[in-house]
C-alpha cells in the first residue's frame, strides 16, 4: 500500500475511533500493513483523535522501527498478528467501555443478531496480561484466526483486510457488547439461521 494513503487513512480512521468513543485520550493503537515487511502504526502516548499523519512510525515486520519516535508499546502485538495471518492488511485495539465490562463478567455472544455472525463470528477473550509483553502478544496471536479478540481488563482487538473493515468490526463490536450488557440473558438466534448467516 502506498506510505501516503495509508497515513491520511490511519489517520482518519483513528479521528473517527475517537469520535465513536471507542477509544479515549492515548488509549489505543492502530495499525496498517504497507508491504511484506512494513507497517504503519501510531505512536505511544498520543491521544487518537488529534494525530497528524507525520506523527505516524514506520516499523519492520522485525520490529525495528524505521522512523522518528516511539511506536506504541503494544507493536508486538500487532506484528505478531500479521506474522500469523497473511490476510490481515490493518488491526485496531482499543478499550471500548462495555467491552472492557463485559471481560468481567462473561464472554461475549455475537448470535443475537445477523450483523454480529456475519461481521465477527466467534469472538474469543484471553485471560489478562500485562499490556505491552510478550505474554499478551503470544495470546493474541493464538487466536489470529478470530476477526476480534477480547482481552480481560484490557480492551478488544479488530483485524480486517483494510483499515475500514477492522473498524466496522471495533464498531460492531461495542455495539454487541452493550446489547449484551442490556439485555442480559436472552434468546440467540435459531441455530440454522445461524449456519445460513455464515454462508452469506
Amino acid at each position: 500500500m502506498n506510505e501516503s494513503y495509508a497515513r491520511k487513512q490511519l489517520v482518519k480512521f483513528c479521528s473517527l475511533l475517537y469520535d465513536r468513543e471507542l477509544t479515549v485520550s492515548a488509549g489505543g493503537n492502530m495499525s496498517i500493513r504497507l508491504n511484506e515487511e512494513e507497517i504503519v502504526i501510531t505512536p505511544s502516548g498520543k491521544n487518537k483523535g488529534l494525530l497528524d499523519e507525520e506523527e505516524l512510525l514506520i516499523v519492520s515486520m522485525d520490529g525495528e522501527v524505521l522512523t522518528e519516535g516511539k511506536p506504541s508499546i503494544e507493536t508486538g502485538m500487532h506484528l505478531a498478528l500479521y506474522k500469523k495471518n497473511q490476510n490481515t492488511g490493518a488491526i485496531v485495539h482499543c478499550h471500548p467501555l462495555n467491552c472492557v465490562a463485559l471481560t468481567l463478567k462473561k464472554k461475549i455472544r455475537t448470535d443475537l443478531t445477523p450483523e454480529g455472525v456475519i461481521l465477527l463470528g466467534d469472538v474469543p477473550t484471553v485471560g489478562y496480561y500485562t499490556p505491552g509483553t510478550d505474554d499478551l502478544a503470544n495470546a493474541v496471536a493464538s487466536c489470529a484466526d478470530s476477526n476480534a479478540i477480547l482481552m480481560e481488563r484490557h480492551g478488544a482487538v479488530t483485524q480486517g483486510r483494510t483499515i475500514e473493515d477492522a473498524y466496522n468490526r471495533m464498531e460492531e463490536l461495542e455495539f454487541q457488547a452493550k446489547l449484551q450488557m442490556l439485555t442480559g440473558r436472552c434468546r440467540s438466534l435459531p441455530k440454522d439461521e445461524i449456519e445460513r448467516l455464515k454462508r452469506l
